[in-house]
């Protein structure tokens, strides 16, 4: 546009520049809702090319006609919807109906119609216009927003819209308290500020949706989240640390589907939908189970083949063998010679170095140099199991040095070996420091075992 035509001193425009009429069909054209409009005796001034498309009519054949009648309504129907449209040029704001208008081929479509009136220079009505579109289109939107509302409002399990830079852009009020925060406050933040590990798994499958597309089926990941910043939020503390006051990993079921702009000609990636569901008890449990299953099969094995040993003692390593895969690292077999004080002698042990068979030590061994309030002993006093671990790893070889077992045990449960009411002994269980520590369940299985071996040692005597 030129400078005089911008200063307003002189109303023609150059020879490229469109008129305002040029611009507004270029606008009424590009429009993903069809529209037409009326003056204020009723005759069509605008139709659109989305008006065409719904309808067929084109606007050479829509513009100047009086009304729907006779052309794009049944005639039963004509007067009615007259009336209702033009009712809208003396009414306040916009006004939603829903006609049945007809097509150029006969046929009949739904439409739902957006109306309200054009006021001219006067401030009086001059017209209406009138946008609308196929009622089922329109349901589809409503749906998807609805859907979209709700999936974001109250959702039982968490949704996350990621960008394309991986990082939050919208959380639902589940996911918020997943990831320990606010719905705002996670927003725009790197997902390994909020989760510790498991975040290169995470981000990775991102990556993937991003680029491949959304996998055929969902994934569980295992993360732990970060602590939160905010220390009065105990619930959410409570939610993701255990009773040793570390923090917890959670299993997280993940479903992604990749976002694109359905404005675009070529599809053009928003990010990633991220849909997860803690299902950390549920795997606990599935665990839980698998691991019994195995330990069950492990005690019939020993069983069938202790039987087949004629030496007790040789029967008693085979079930200490068995008990030992997939259990702990290294275990050791003490048997009592003596209640006041208490003193052991070892029978049995597997090698100190890598893990292997047990082995028979020499009958007639001095009693192990056990000090007071050892494991083995309290295990003896007290006629029940004992779990006990070193501090810390730094302290991991003079801890086991000092309680006479292997290097490299962290954790240990004694187990109490029990035959005719008589206390014969203690089994005692070694982990490393790179698997777990013993818990209840651990427990349970061990003084399984120890009576096992406890029926064996008996038959020694």
């Amino acid at each position: 546009m030129s400078a005089s035509r911008r200063s307003g001193t002189t109303d023609e425009l150059g020879p490229d520049e469109p008129d305002g009429a040029d611009l507004l069909a270029a606008l009424l054209d590009g429009m993903d809702a069809a529209l037409c409009a009326f003056d204020a005796d009723g005759v069509v001034t605008h139709w659109n090319r989305e008006a065409e498309r719904i309808l067929g009519w084109s606007a050479a054949e829509a513009v100047g006609r009086q009304g729907f009648a006779g052309w794009a309504v049944r005639a039963a129907d004509a007067e009615e919807v007259q009336e209702r449209l033009l009712a809208a040029m003396h009414a306040s704001g916009r006004q939603v109906h829903e006609f049945a208008l007809v097509t150029k081929e006969g046929g009949r479509v739904l439409v739902r119609t957006q109306s309200a009136a054009v006021r001219g220079s006067d401030g009086k009505p001059a017209g209406v216009y009138c946008a609308f579109s196929e009622v089922h289109a329109q349901i589809d939107l409503e749906r998807s927003i609805a859907l979209s509302e709700a999936l974001f409002e109250d959702a039982a399990w968490g949704v996350v819209l990621v960008d394309a830079d991986l990082r939050p852009a919208v959380v639902n009020a589940h996911a918020a308290r997943a990831l320990g925060s606010g719905r705002t406050a996670v927003l725009g933040r790197p997902l390994g500020e909020l989760i510790s590990q498991g975040v290169e798994e995470l981000e990775g499958a991102l990556a993937h949706v991003l680029s491949e597309g959304a996998p055929p089926s969902p994934m569980e990941v295992w993360v732990t989240v970060r602590a939160p910043s905010d220390k009065h939020d105990k619930h959410d503390r409570h939610d993701r640390h255990d009773q040793h006051g570390k923090q917890e990993r959670r299993c997280w079921r993940s479903g992604f589907v990749r976002l694109a702009s359905p404005l675009a000609e070529e599809p053009v990636p928003l990010g990633v939908g991220w849909l997860f569901q803690d299902v950390t008890e549920a795997k606990h449990t599935e665990q839980e189970a698998a691991q019994l299953r195995f330990r069950a099969h492990q005690l019939h094995r020993a069983a069938r083949a202790a039987a087949e040993c004629e030496d007790p003692a040789e029967a008693a390593t085979v079930h200490l063998d068995f008990a030992l895969a997939g259990f702990a690292d290294h275990a050791v077999v003490d048997l009592l010679v003596s209640e006041d004080p208490v003193r052991l002698v070892r029978a049995a042990a597997t090698p100190s170095g890598a893990p292997g068979p047990g082995l028979l030590v020499t009958r007639g061994a001095l009693p192990v140099r056990y000090g007071e309030g050892h494991p083995a002993v309290q295990c003896v006093e007290r006629a029940g199991s004992v779990r006990a671990a070193a501090a810390s790893t730094d302290d991991e070889v003079a801890w086991a040095a000092a309680r006479q077992w292997p290097e490299g045990s962290r954790y240990a449960l004694c187990a109490v070996l029990r035959s005719r009411g008589r206390t014969l002994g203690v089994v005692t269980f070694l982990r490393g420091g790179s698997r777990v520590r013993f818990e209840r369940g651990d427990a349970m299985y061990a003084e399984s075992v120890a009576a096992l071996i406890a029926g064996a040692v008996d038959l020694t005597g």
